[in-house]
């Protein structure tokens, strides 16, 4: 069923029941179905705050799955975790009930809006997605905002606003974006990733050209023009399209670039003219090129300078987005969200440049499938800091049917250790944490716990 006959659907008085309701994106959509008066419910496996939060509102919420929660709802929306095989979606298509995913449910409440500002890349999107946030609060347009972490300004990663404005984080795992209505669609980069979803290079750049051929004609697409294989992706796109970049020419670009304590400080050029200075609070050269795209994506909107540098200006960074946590033994200690080897590489790069003493960076590879992929990508990375501790591989969604393991990585990695767990890589870093230090603890996992447990004030 389209994303238009789901539009047609969600009407006031409708039932639509949430499986995985509590979860980080699901939990917002809720929201946003109830504004429009559309009876909620729904199912998750655990009783976390946001299912009590729910609970206190008067939402019927099942803790599991059992096929009749399901039951007098017009419709099913399912959160990606929840499979074919799942009781819920079993018995909803049993009973007729039809299931929608949630990009889904999402792209058809986005057609609402007069704009709809959809973030995508490989890396980058929530920084971006923030610093978007920032400029559209700026410019008062009381917008709707979903970002894929947490974002100091709301609190939390999302936002239901009453304006004509909707932002999102938009994914390109198994092709979930391709269910949203942008009318500015940014692409900040394309690289290989997910490769237990997409075989090749050639079927993600597809992908992302897709996503771009979404855009209405009055709409626009806001690529990054000194990534190759984004250019390669939009070659010869019949939609309006505004480039940003630092090396080649491109619509938005930086000049005068000059950085003060690791923090750049730049003039915004649009067109070949002069926007607006802009003195950012977060550090490195791939910041800038966000920042660009974020004007980009400003301007396409309507947003004037003013709103655009207080928005950049104001932006201190998103949760685990090289996030300072506190000091430890006179290190001092950040968090990142990097789990691929592009990812690596600007994490390093940018901590290269702000004269530490050493560079001590703790890992945690993200599932087994891309740790096979990129192992002589991780090496060459991981080889830079002074010392590399590296945790267990997180399976997140997968089983080890290789027998790979963090110890390879460690086997080809000069000056690296290996640790199983969590305690394991708390106890090695406190042995190992001096002053001038700056302490690493990077990936997708768990392993921000332990920069917590470092810094944590006893």
């Amino acid at each position: 069923m389209s994303v238009s006959k789901l539009k047609e659907m969600l009407k006031p008085g409708i039932h639509a029941h949430l499986v995985g309701i509590g979860g980080v994106s699901m939990f917002p959509l809720s929201e946003m179905l109830m504004n429009r008066g559309i009876v909620v419910t729904g199912s998750d496996m655990r009783e976390s705050d946001n299912v009590k939060f729910l609970k206190a509102q008067g939402v019927r919420v099942v803790i599991g799955h059992l096929p009749e929660s399901v039951e007098g709802a017009d419709l099913v929306i399912r959160t990606a975790a929840a499979h074919d095989d799942n009781p819920e979606i079993v018995a909803a298509r049993a009973a007729g009930i039809p299931v929608f995913e949630r990009a889904e449910a999402l792209g058809a409440l986005m057609t609402d809006y007069r704009h709809a500002l959809c973030v995508s890349g490989t890396h980058g999107k929530t920084t971006t997605t923030s610093m978007c946030t920032h400029i559209c609060m700026a410019a008062e347009l009381d917008p709707t905002i979903m970002i894929g972490g947490n974002l100091p300004l709301l609190g939390t990663g999302y936002r239901i606003g009453g304006g004509d404005t909707i932002v999102l984080e938009s994914c390109e795992y198994c092709n979930s974006f391709l269910s949203f209505r942008p009318t500015v669609a940014v692409i900040l980069n394309v690289e290989e990733d997910h490769m237990d979803f997409f075989h090749n290079l050639g079927e993600i750049q597809q992908s992302f050209r897709t996503f771009a051929e979404l855009v209405p004609d009055e709409g626009y697409v806001v690529a990054n023009a000194d990534d190759a294989n984004t250019v390669a992706a939009l070659k010869g796109i019949d939609r309006p399209l505004m480039t940003f970049g630092l090396e080649q020419s491109a619509d938005f670009t930086a000049r005068n670039v000059a950085y003060e304590k690791g923090l750049p400080r730049f003039d915004i050029a649009a067109h070949g003219d002069f926007l607006c200075h802009v003195e950012l609070s977060v550090p490195g050269r791939h910041n800038i090129l966000n920042a660009l795209a974020a004007a980009a994506a400003a301007r396409c909107m309507g947003i004037e300078a003013p709103a655009i540098v207080r928005g950049l200006e104001q932006f201190g960074g998103a949760e685990r987005r090289f996030e300072y946590r506190g000091d430890y033994n006179g290190a001092r200690v950040y968090d990142d969200y990097a789990h691929h080897p592009g990812e690596l590489h600007t994490l390093l790069s940018t901590a290269e440049q702000l004269g530490y003493d050493r560079i001590i960076c703790a890992f945690q590879p993200h599932t087994y499938t891309r740790t096979i992929a990129f192992f002589d990508d991780f090496v060459k990375e991981l080889s830079r800091p002074t010392q590399t501790v590296l945790m267990e591989i997180y399976p997140a969604r997968e089983e080890n049917t290789t027998g790979i393991s963090s110890q390879d990585l460690v086997n080809k990695i000069p000056n690296a250790i290996y640790c199983a767990t969590l305690e394991d890589t708390e106890a090695a870093l406190r042995s190992i944490a001096r002053p001038g230090d700056l302490v690493l603890t990077v990936g997708a996992g768990e392993l921000n716990r332990v920069a917590g447990r470092l810094t944590a004030k006893h």
